[in-house]
């Protein structure tokens, strides 16, 4: 498993997963203005220093605030899609039926057909089962007389950042997730 460090703006607003080699480098310049978590992610040594006497070494932790302002417009961002995120976003729960499923056993379920203009994107895409996603077949939802039991939506940022499945911290993970929209299903 290789870590990852949750790089922040200075504002806290989430960037990017970046590695211990590249966290390391930025406390090297001094770019790091402030970091949470409960405790070092790991310890980095270096050399020694033969005139002080000790070894160099860098505590690095699981969330770090970078100088500058923010590389992303947290209001306009649209966060990638992909199937995984999308059976994470609902849960595993399927859009008709309501029962969890193993994610091989659920499929991205078009509200409005893709053969009749419906996209692949976030607001016409929920997780359905397979039975359930034949039974609806290339109609929309009120054509199969089939209700959804949850509402899609375009995941916020930092739901994104929990989206992408990586082995989070647990304290990582709750600052996440103590930043979370109201009504979040990831809650």
């Amino acid at each position: 498993m290789k870590l990852q460090v949750l790089q922040l703006d200075i504002q806290g607003t989430p960037q990017a997963w970046i590695s211990l080699e590249q966290a390391a480098s930025h406390y090297a310049t001094g770019a790091v203005v402030w970091e949470d978590g409960a405790g070092p992610l790991a310890t980095m040594r270096g050399g020694f220093n033969v005139a002080r006497g000790v070894e160099s070494r860098l505590e690095i932790s699981p969330i770090i605030a970078l100088r500058g302002c923010a590389k992303v417009n947290l209001f306009d961002h649209t966060p990638a899609f992909n199937r995984r995120k999308l059976f994470v976003r609902d849960r595993f729960i399927c859009a008709y039926c309501a029962q969890r499923f193993r994610e091989q056993d659920l499929t991205c379920e078009h509200i409005l057909p893709e053969s009749r203009g419906g996209t692949w994107d976030w607001m016409n895409l929920v997780a359905a089962c397979r039975m359930c996603n034949s039974e609806k077949a290339d109609r929309t939802p009120e054509e199969a007389g089939m209700k959804l039991v949850y509402l899609p939506y375009v995941p916020s940022r930092w739901e994104d950042f929990l989206l992408e499945g990586r082995n989070v911290r647990a304290d990582v993970h709750e600052w996440l997730a103590s930043r979370l929209p109201t009504g979040s299903r990831l809650n």
